[in-house]
């Protein structure tokens, strides 16, 4: 399928490997991948599936409206400080490039839909989520650099700030976050109200 322009949607496919002891960090890793590259125009969707809960292997998708838009998501920093924030934990194993919207209807084979079964929030819970805890990071590391690196360049306590919070962000603090409010983010009752009915 063709826009109307005559640009032709790509969508990528990729599949990474980590330690299935690391799946929530991944879950929360591939979201905030996508709530970035929500943001960039001509983006048209993403999701993943992978083979079970044992699996070490997650099959990604992400599409957008045509190859030049794809170029600018993948040649941004926003990505790369993405990318860059799994080193360590995910392997990257194989990328596939498709064209037309048969790519959403190509799932590797021998694997069943899982995770992606459970629609995600919708983007205001995403990023009121990630604020809640953004907000009180950021604030405490500028806190600690005016004292501490009050004579540093802008450049090099931006980058000591981002490279302490980086991690912090997509291990410890995004997981944590999400099954705190994991029942708001998918509209669920409170977990307290489901508890209090029950007695």
């Amino acid at each position: 399928m063709t826009s109307s322009n005559g640009a032709v949607p790509v969508t990528i496919a990729i599949t990474r490997r980590a330690d299935p002891s690391h799946a929530r960090e991944m879950i929360a890793w591939m979201r905030a991948g996508t709530t970035l590259a929500e943001e960039f125009p001509g983006f048209l969707g993403a999701g993943w599936v992978r083979p079970g809960p044992g699996s070490t292997d997650w099959h990604m998708l992400y599409r957008f409206a045509d190859a030049d838009a794809l170029r600018t998501w993948e040649e941004s920093a926003q990505r790369q400080w993405w990318l860059s924030s799994a080193q360590g934990i995910v392997e990257h194993a194989r990328t596939e490039r498709r064209t037309g919207i048969e790519g959403w209807f190509d799932p590797p084979q021998e694997h069943s839909v899982e995770e992606a079964r459970t629609p995600a929030p919708p983007r205001w819970k995403q990023a009121v989520t990630i604020w809640l805890v953004f907000f009180p990071l950021s604030l405490l590391a500028n806190a600690v650099a005016v004292r501490y690196l009050a004579g540093a360049a802008l450049v090099v306590r931006t980058l000591v700030i981002t490279l302490c919070l980086t991690p912090l962000m997509t291990y410890v603090m995004l997981p944590w976050i999400t099954r705190l409010l994991e029942w708001w983010l998918h509209g669920r009752p409170a977990p307290w109200r489901t508890a209090s009915s029950g007695r």
